[in-house]
């Protein structure tokens, strides 16, 4: 039988199938469903409040949190647009000075937390700042109403600051695309008489649109997730409005309802991202693997090129960076401090527990479909598994404490009726409701890496090891795991930059008196002490440069047949 035959088939003896099934079917099943434990949980308080303000707050403040995330989602999802696709056809198609260097650095931002760089051009920009003091000085203005200078704490700044961290998505995915495309179209259009930009805009934008489509839809998604840009400049979002109406006001119903009303947008975005996404298949080219002829600028549009690749990257990691690390060399004191230490352990432990545990359960997933790929309750698993990355860190976050809390309060009820005393919080208000959390927010990035990589192992690996006598779990552990190290290692490395970076979850799931790095720069750069926790954030920013490699060596390898 031919291995194409074969890599449909299922990959564990038939006589043996029923023996190991119900095994890899409950944990498969009781994966995806811990997953979609804190979805349920977030309906079941909206429809069951304990307090019903709903209508309250649809006559009150809803419509203002709705309109503030449709203008946020609509400019950061415009601009991520525009500077992600026309930097990606840049240095992909065109010759210019340092394109070698902007392929690499136009990821750079990546690594720069959206929060980090809202507290730093604040501090740069507000009133008081170098900025406009420089500018005071010299033109002779006295006071703020000699002259006019933009608010950066206002919906157009979280609007940039958001555009400047996550435009990489975009560019990401369409420059993977532009890679991908066959040069013997582009060469079609070329013969028909079209410019540089008329080849763009006809052939390369239109392939590629199902691309940036997911990487619209990916810019949108992290757009409702934050929560430390909106909230420093009281934008009014619905990110902001589940922290307000939960610990503020106090109501978790409320909270609950806004948390739904978030998860429809993020249904939304993913299916007009799946129906873009529909057609990405028929588009592709036998030369894919040919070296790209690249066109050729006058030298006016090449510094124009230039200037408009180094734009994004100058403002969205340079001048941070080099403000940031000014700030970190005066505070290097605090390496000794015990405060200091204690959170990044905590950020440390707490990121490693959670992309050890993501990895498991994403292992488990993938190699449950792989045994039984023609069940496709496993593969309905496995996209219920997924569903968590979609789920802002808010809406998470009000998901992980409703059961874990009716958890500790039965087991805290149980233990003072039948022994007389309480248990106390066993689970919510401790570390492991943050683990759990980003568990669930990140088990997709370790599924997809885990995924690709036992698709790359063929199957005659897994008939040989069965000839040899080896159980499934025994070929897992002997023969997939050493081959597919490569993406665990991966996988391993994104869920635990990501963790590092989680502000939301973190937020409201942390114990008292616990901070991770994260949560250490909100506290002190939200009330003007940026320099207080500039080494903290650093420290982050450092640790999110590796993926950002990873990404880069990605994406150039696909043009190369890696």
């Amino acid at each position: 039988m031919s291995e194409t035959a074969t890599a449909t088939a299922p990959l564990v003896d038939t006589r043996k199938q029923r023996r190991y099934m119900p095994g890899w079917y409950s944990v498969a099943w009781g994966s995806a469903l811990l997953v979609m434990l804190p979805v349920l949980a977030v309906l079941w308080l909206a429809l069951f409040p304990t307090e019903n303000i709903w209508p309250h707050l649809v006559d009150t403040i809803l419509p203002v949190y709705i309109r503030s995330t449709l203008l946020l989602l609509a400019g950061v999802g415009s601009l991520s647009v525009v500077i992600g696709v026309s930097t990606a056809w840049l240095v992909t198609m065109c010759h210019f000075p340092g394109r070698r260097l902007f392929e690499w650095a136009l990821l750079l931002p990546f690594a720069m937390p959206a929060y980090v760089i809202a507290y730093l051009y604040t501090d740069l920009l507000e009133y008081a700042g170098p900025v406009q003091s420089t500018l005071r000085e010299l033109f002779g203005w006295q006071t703020a109403r000699d002259y006019w200078f933009p608010d950066i704490r206002s919906l157009g700044g979280a609007i940039a600051m958001l555009t400047l961290v996550l435009y990489p998505y975009v560019y990401l995915l369409a420059r993977a695309s532009f890679l991908e495309q066959s040069m013997s179209i582009r060469d079609a259009s070329r013969i028909f008489g079209c410019t540089p930009l008329q080849s763009f805009l006809r052939i390369s934008l239109p392939i590629a649109r199902p691309s940036i489509a997911v990487g619209l839809a990916l810019v949108s998604m992290e757009t409702l997730n934050d929560f430390g840009t909106v909230d420093y400049f009281a934008v009014k979002s619905l990110s902001a409005g589940i922290y307000d109406a939960w610990l503020n006001m106090g109501n978790l119903g409320a909270a609950a309802q806004i948390a739904s009303l978030m998860m429809l947008f993020v249904v939304l975005l993913i299916s007009l991202e799946r129906i873009a996404r529909a057609r990405q298949r028929q588009f592709s080219g036998s030369d894919r693997f040919r070296s790209i002829e690249r066109f050729h600028l006058s030298p006016a549009r090449q510094l124009m090129a230039t200037l408009a690749c180094a734009l994004p990257v100058v403002l969205g990691f340079a001048i941070p960076f080099i403000v940031l690390g000014s700030y970190a060399l005066r505070r290097l004191d605090q390496f000794a401090e015990p405060g200091f230490i204690a959170n990044a352990v905590h950020s440390f432990t707490l990121s490693a527990l959670a992309a050890a545990l993501t990895v498991v359960i994403a292992v488990v997933l993938a190699y449950s479909k792989r045994l039984y790929p023609q069940q496709r309750s496993l593969t309905v698993a496995a996209r219920f598994s997924s569903l968590g990355y979609a789920l802002p860190g808010a809406v998470l976050a009000i998901g992980v404490i409703i059961p874990l809390a009716a958890f500790d309060n039965s087991v805290d009820a149980f233990m003072q009726r039948h022994f007389g005393f309480g248990t106390g919080l066993l689970l919510s208000g401790t570390p492991f409701a943050i683990v759990f959390a980003y568990s669930v927010r990140f088990l997709a990035v370790s599924t997809g890496s885990v995924e690709s990589s036992l698709a790359k192992v063929t199957p005659s690996m897994d008939m040989a090891s069965r000839s040899l006598g080896l159980n499934p779990l025994q070929t897992l552990r002997r023969v997939h795991l050493p081959l597919i190290r490569g993406g665990l290692l991966t996988a391993v490395l994104v869920v635990f930059v990501d963790s590092m970076k989680e502000l939301p979850a973190t937020l409201i799931l942390r114990p008292f008196n616990y901070d991770t790095l994260a949560t250490y720069v909100y506290q002190y750069a939200s009330d003007e002490m940026l320099e207080t926790s500039a080494l903290s954030a650093m420290l982050i920013v450092l640790v999110g440069i590796v993926p950002v490699i990873l990404l880069s060596r990605t994406i150039t390898a696909t043009r190369q047949g890696k």
